[in-house]
């Protein structure tokens, strides 16, 4: 493995996570408990590992931004889904432990209260962090010489 296959790395943990939260969704809608909390538990745990993959490949690379290879609407559209998606990102750092702090301590009314903002943003991110990575690095990858 190298530093180049952490980006792709991170984006399958992202859409295993996307996964997860479809079915922990279901389950839940269909009142399988405890269904819903192992695959919920195992979303949190494949963002988790994202988190640790991302702030890695950040730090190894020296934090430089990579580019984006697209022009015009393309451009426009992908960083405006980048923009939204790391403000999002950074609410759910907090949101995502505190609704699940909420289920752990059987505090379901606040629980669900939180997951209704919680799951769809989580949700959000974690679509758009599998388009970003596609948008980066095989659709509109800068060319390096």
């Amino acid at each position: 493995m190298t530093i180049q296959d952490i980006p792709a790395i991170n984006a399958t943990l992202n859409a295993v996570a996307t996964v997860l939260l479809t079915v922990g969704f279901v389950f839940i809608k269909i009142g399988r408990k405890e269904a819903h909390r192992a695959t919920m538990l195992s979303a949190l745990a494949v963002s988790a590992l994202f988190l640790i993959g991302y702030v890695s490949h950040k730090y190894l690379i020296g934090g430089v931004h990579t580019p984006f290879g697209g022009a015009g609407f393309i451009r426009r559209f992908y960083y405006t889904m980048l923009t939204s998606h790391i403000i999002l990102a950074a609410g759910i750092a907090y949101l995502v432990p505190q609704t699940f702090y909420f289920a752990i301590t059987g505090n379901f009314v606040r629980h669900r209260a939180w997951a209704r903002w919680t799951f769809p943003i989580w949700y959000y991110v974690s679509v758009t962090g599998v388009l970003i990575y596609f948008f980066v690095y095989q659709w509109w990858p800068v060319a390096v010489p």
